[in-house]
C-alpha cells in the first residue's frame, strides 16, 4: 500500500468508515492548486510583460487612468494614484513605484517636479508634489477605444483594457525586468530609432539584428546578447577618461548601477586594496562627473583595467525574454518580438483604416440621402401621414427610385434620422456645398482605400513619420565594442607584502619582518614560486603563511604565460654524479604540484640558479675540486650558448668533475631578442600573441607614436595594458627622423594649413596644431608620398564654376618645425580635406630614398662620436654593423604600405 492510500485509509478510519468520506478535504490537493493559480496569478497579472503592448497590468492601469483623466494640462501624481485604483488592488506604493519607473524612461509620460535621477539613484519626491500627463507620443500610438478590447476591472463597476492598441515596438524600447515564480524576465532596452529603421527593414522583408541601448550610456560588449534569450550575456563598462597620469573621469556608468553604488564598489576595492586612489569627487549633476584621484606612482592605464575587473564599473548583464502570449509565458528572442510587434502595428492600422472607411461611408451614405430627400422635396410626401410607420413608409417610397446610387440597403434608422433634420436647415440648404462635400468624402474614401491597398508602405510612413516627429535627441548613448578581457591578476595593485623563510621553508604575506626576508610587493590574489636547493620547483596561490620546503634558494611572484621570464641552473645529479646546465621558462603549471627540475635522482643539488626577467644570459666561472691528472681547473660557461627548453628537459653536461664552487663572471644580456607588438584595433589594445597588426619590434628604448586628430601627439613605452583615447588617428612604431605630414583647421584663423615635421626637443607630448578650441587635424600620416584632395563649398563651385583639387604635401611643403603654422591650403572656401590611396611603387622608392638619408646620417654621428676610431677600427665595423641591422629591420616594417586611407582617420 503506497502512503497516501494508507494515509486515505487512516482518515476513514478516523471517520468511521465511508459514511462520512464527502467531508475528508485532501491538503495535498489543495496546496498543489491553490499554489498554481497563485503562481498563474503572479506571472500573468503582476510581473510580467504582455507582447501585445509591452506593459504588465500596473503599467497599463497607469496609463489608462491618465488617458481618462487627459485634458492637455499636467495632474497630480496621488490624483493619478488614487484613480488607477479603481483598476489595481495592490496599494498606492505599487502604483507610485511603477508610475515613477515608466516616467523617468523619458517615453510615455511628461514629467513635471522630481522625479528623480537615474544617474545618482535619488529617489522621487512624494506624489503629491510632482505631475504627469500623457506624452504625445503615447497619446499617438496607444490609445483608440475602437480598437481596443475591455474587460471588467476587478470590482466589476468599470472598464478597463485588455491590452492598449500599442502601434510601436514598447516592449524593446523601455525594457522590463520582473521575477514571478518559478520564471524571470529581463528584457534589456532598445534605440527608439534603430528599431523603427528595424521595423521598416521587416516590412521590407530585410533581415534585422538588435542590440541593447541604455540611456545612462557606457561601452557595451553585445557580441553574446544571443538575441535576448536565456543563457546570453552582455557586458556593460563605465565610460572613463585619462584626464591626466593622476587623474580619472568617469562621464557615463553602466546599466543598473548608480554613482552612489559605483563609488561605493570602487571606495570596497580600494579598501581592499584591489586599486590605489588618494580620494574620489562626485559632481554629477545633469551629467555623470566622477574624478578619480590616483595615488602617488599608480598607472592610470592599470588602474582603468583594475576598476573593470574588481568594481561596477565593468558589469555583466543576462538576459532573459519573456512575455505573455495567448494567457501564457513564451520565450522569443528580441527580433522576432519586434516582428510580431511590427505585424501588429500593420494590423492595427488596418484595422483603423477599416474603421475610418466605414465610418466615411456611412457619412457619405446620410449625405446623399439628406442631399436627396431635400432637393427631390420628398420631406413635402409625409406632410399627410397620420404615423409613424406611414411616415416611414412614404419616405422609403420617396427614395426607392434612387437606391441604386447607394453602397447598402437603406434602413429604417436611416430614415429616421432624416426625419430629425430640422426645418432650418432645409430651407438654408446649398445643392453645391452638399456636393462639395460629397466629393470630399469620395476623396477621404478614395485616399483610405489607398492606404489599404498598399498596407506595407502606409505602416512604412507610419513609422518614419514616428522617427522624424520623435526620433530627434534619442540618438544611441551606448557605443558598441568588442572588450579585451580584463585579467584580474594582471592588474591586480600589489597590497601586500611578500615575506619568505627560506631556511624553513615558509612564505606568505602573513610572516612577520622578523620571521622572514622581504621578498617583493604582490596582490593577494597572485601566484608565489619557488624553488628549493633540492631541485623541486612548486608554485602555489598566495596566502598569509605556506609551507613549500625547507632550503628554499628563490621566490618569485609568478605570471601565467610569462615566455619573456627565463631561469637558468646548473644542478649536481645525484650526490656523485655530472654537473649538468638548462634554460627553461615556466608558462603553465598545475597549483601546489611539485616538479622535478633535476633528473630526480637522490641526493641532487641545484648549484647555480639565475631568475631572468628578459631573458638574460649571464657567464659563470665553474672551478673544479683538484683531482690527480686533472689539469683545467677553471673554466668558463656562457648560457647564452645554450638552447631554451622545457623544464623537464634534462640539461647538457657541464663537466663529470666535482665542482667546488661556481662564480658569476658577468651579467648577461637578453637572448629573447626584440619583442613584436600587435594592435588588435578591433578593441584597440596591444598585445605580443599576434593579434591584429603587426607594429614591429620593440627594443626597451623604443617608443609607440600616437597622433590623434585633436592635434596632440605622445610617444610612450608600448605597454600591454595601455589604453588608446578615441580619437586616435594613427599608432605606429616611432621613428624619429621619419616625417609627419598633417592637414589641419586652424580655428583661431579659420583656415585650412598644411604641415610637415619630425617630433623634436625630446618631447613626449604635445600639440602639433595651434591650441584653439576649434582647431583640428584632419589627415595625419607618415607615408612618405602623401596626397590629398581638396574639396571646396558646393554653393562656390556652382557659382564660380571651381572643381575640387589635388595637392601632393611632399612637393607643397618642406620640413618645418613642430610649432610651425604651416603652409595654408589655399585661399578658396575648402570644405575639407581627404587623404587619397598612395602609388605602393613610388611609396617603396621614397622609402629607400630615406632609409639611405638616415643610414648616412647615423653613420656620421657614430663616426664623430668615436675619436678612438683609429686605434680600434674594430669599434667602428661593429657599430656599422649595429646600425645596418637597425635599418634594415625598420625598413622591414615599412616597406609594406598601410592600406590606403587608414591613416587620417578614425579606427
Amino acid at each position: 500500500m503506497s502512503d497516501e492510500q494508507e494515509l486515505d485509509s487512516n482518515q476513514n478510519q478516523e471517520l468511521g468508515g465511508g459514511e462520512n468520506l464527502d467531508k475528508v478535504i485532501q491538503v495535498q490537493g489543495l496546496y498543489q492548486e491553490w499554489f498554481l493559480d497563485y503562481a498563474s496569478y503572479v506571472i500573468l497579472e503582476r510581473a510580467v510583460p504582455h507582447l501585445h503592448d509591452g506593459l504588465k497590468p500596473v503599467q497599463r492601469r497607469i496609463l489608462h487612468s491618465l488617458w481618462e483623466m487627459d485634458d492637455g494640462r499636467f495632474n497630480k501624481v496621488a490624483n493619478v494614484i488614487g484613480n488607477t485604483m479603481k483598476y489595481h488592488p495592490h496599494g498606492d506604493a505599487s502604483i507610485g513605484d511603477a508610475m515613477v519607473q515608466i516616467g523617468q524612461k523619458e517615453l510615455l509620460i511628461d514629467t513635471q517636479g522630481n522625479w528623480g535621477n537615474i544617474h545618482t539613484g535619488d529617489s522621487a519626491a512624494a506624489a503629491r508634489y510632482i505631475e504627469a500627463r500623457l506624452s504625445k507620443f503615447a497619446l499617438d500610438v496607444a490609445f483608440n477605444p475602437k480598437t481596443t478590447s475591455w474587460l471588467a476591472s476587478y470590482d466589476g463597476r468599470n472598464k478597463e483594457p485588455d491590452t492598449l492598441p500599442m502601434k510601436f515596438p514598447l516592449l524593446l524600447t523601455q525594457g522590463v525586468e520582473g521575477i514571478a515564480v518559478g520564471l524571470a524576465c529581463k528584457i534589456l532596452p532598445h534605440n527608439f530609432n534603430e528599431l523603427i529603421d528595424a521595423s521598416i527593414d521587416v516590412l521590407k522583408e530585410k533581415r534585422i539584428h538588435l542590440l541593447p541601448d541604455f540611456l545612462t550610456g557606457g561601452l557595451m560588449d553585445a557580441a553574446d546578447y544571443n538575441s535576448g534569450l536565456r543563457g546570453g550575456r552582455v557586458r556593460v563598462r563605465a565610460r572613463i577618461k585619462k584626464e591626466d597620469n593622476k587623474t580619472l573621469q568617469i562621464s557615463e556608468i553602466p546599466f543598473g548601477t548608480t554613482t552612489s553604488s559605483l563609488i561605493d564598489s570602487i571606495l570596497k576595492a580600494n579598501d581592499k586594496g584591489k586599486i590605489k586612489i588618494r580620494k574620489i569627487e562626485d559632481n554629477t549633476a545633469g551629467v555623470v562627473e566622477i574624478i578619480v584621484h590616483l595615488a602617488t606612482g599608480v598607472s592610470p592605464d592599470k588602474t582603468i583595467d583594475a576598476l573593470y575587473a574588481f568594481t561596477d564599473c565593468g558589469v555583466s548583464i543576462s538576459p532573459n525574454v519573456c512575455v505573455i502570449e495567448d494567457d501564457k509565458p513564451a520565450f522569443i528572442g528580441v527580433e522576432e518580438l519586434l516582428r510580431r510587434s511590427t505585424y501588429r502595428t500593420r494590423d492595427l492600422i488596418k484595422w483603423e483604416l477599416d474603421i475610418k472607411k466605414g465610418e466615411l461611408q456611412e457619412s457619405w451614405h446620410f449625405a446623399s440621402l439628406e442631399k436627396i430627400f431635400i432637393e427631390k422635396r420628398i420631406y413635402r410626401n409625409i406632410e399627410e401621414s397620420e404615423t409613424w410607420e406611414e411616415i416611414i413608409s412614404t419616405i422609403h417610397a420617396g427614395l426607392k427610385p434612387h437606391v441604386k446610387k447607394f453602397n447598402r440597403p437603406i434602413t429604417d434608422e436611416d430614415v429616421a434620422k432624416l426625419t430629425e433634420i430640422k426645418i432650418k436647415r432645409i430651407s438654408r440648404f446649398d445643392a453645391k456645398k452638399a456636393d462639395d462635400y460629397i466629393i470630399h468624402l469620395e476623396e477621404e474614401i478614395a485616399l483610405v482605400e489607398d492606404k489599404l491597398n498598399h498596407l506595407i508602405e502606409t505602416t512604412i510612413a507610419y513609422f518614419k513619420e514616428l522617427k522624424h516627429k520623435y526620433g530627434k535627441g534619442r540618438e544611441r548613448r551606448t557605443e558598441i565594442k568588442t572588450f579585451d578581457t580584463v585579467q584580474a591578476a594582471q592588474v591586480a595593485i600589489a597590497n601586500a607584502k611578500l615575506y619568505a623563510n627560506k631556511a624553513e621553508g615558509f612564505v606568505g604575506i602573513g610572516l612577520k619582518r622578523d620571521e622572514g626576508e622581504f621578498v617583493s610587493d604582490c596582490s593577494d590574489i597572485d601566484d608565489i614560486i619557488v624553488f628549493r636547493r633540492d631541485g623541486v620547483m612548486m608554485v602555489k596561490k598566495v596566502e598569509a603563511k605556506s609551507f613549500f620546503g625547507k632550503d628554499i634558494i628563490h621566490v618569485a611572484v609568478w605570471k601565467k604565460d610569462d615566455k619573456r621570464t627565463i631561469y637558468n641552473l646548473i644542478y649536481r645529479d645525484g650526490k656523485s654524479g655530472p654537473a649538468l646546465l638548462k634554460r627553461f621558462g615556466v608558462t603553465a603549471i598545475t597549483r601546489d604540484k611539485e616538479y622535478a627540475l633535476t633528473k630526480g635522482a637522490a641526493g641532487s643539488e641545484i648549484i647555480h640558479f639565475s631568475a631572468n626577467p628578459n631573458g638574460e644570459a649571464e657567464v659563470v666561472t665553474i672551478n673544479l675540486k683538484p683531482l690527480p691528472k686533472l689539469k683545467k681547473l677553471k673554466f668558463d660557461i656562457d648560457f647564452s650558448e645554450q638552447l631554451i627548453k622545457g623544464r623537464d628537459a634534462i640539461g647538457n653536461v657541464v663537466t663529470k668533475y666535482p665542482v667546488r664552487k661556481i662564480e658569476l663572471k658577468s651579467a648577461g644580456i637578453s637572448t629573447l631578442g626584440a619583442r613584436s607588438i600587435w594592435i588588435d584595433e578591433t578593441v584597440q589594445r596591444l598585445n605580443d600573441e599576434g593579434r591584429g597588426r603587426l607594429l614591429g619590434e620593440f627594443e626597451p628604448d623604443d617608443k609607440l607614436l600616437i597622433l590623434q586628430t585633436s592635434g596632440e601627439f605622445s610617444l610612450i613605452s608600448p605597454d600591454l595594458s595601455t589604453h588608446f583615447p578615441e580619437n586616435m588617428s594613427l599608432v605606429e612604431k616611432w621613428i624619429p627622423e621619419k616625417p609627419i605630414s598633417c592637414v589641419y583647421y586652424d580655428g583661431e584663423k579659420e583656415n585650412w594649413f598644411v604641415k610637415r615635421f619630425v617630433i623634436e626637443g625630446g618631447a613626449r607630448n604635445g600639440k602639433f596644431v595651434t591650441e584653439h578650441a576649434q582647431s583640428k587635424a584632419s589627415v595625419v600620416t607618415t607615408f612618405f608620398t602623401p596626397k590629398v584632395i581638396v574639396r571646396l563649398n558646393k554653393k562656390f563651385k556652382q557659382a564660380q564654376g571651381k572643381d575640387d583639387f589635388e595637392i601632393e604635401l611632399k612637393d607643397f611643403i618642406s620640413l618645418k618645425g613642430m610649432k610651425a603654422l604651416g603652409n595654408r591650403v589655399s585661399t578658396l572656401p575648402v570644405l575639407d580635406v581627404q587623404l587619397l590611396p598612395i602609388d605602393e611603387l613610388i611609396e617603396a622608392e621614397e622609402s629607400e630614398k630615406f632609409w639611405t638619408t638616415v643610414r648616412s646620417a647615423r653613420l656620421a654621428n657614430a663616426i664623430e662620436k668615436m675619436p678612438e676610431i683609429h686605434q680600434n677600427p674594430d669599434d667602428i665595423e661593429f657599430e656599422i654593423d649595429g646600425l645596418n641591422d637597425e635599418i634594415n629591420r625598420f625598413k622591414k616594417e615599412v616597406q609594406k604600405p598601410k592600406e590606403p586611407g587608414t591613416q587620417g582617420e578614425l579606427f
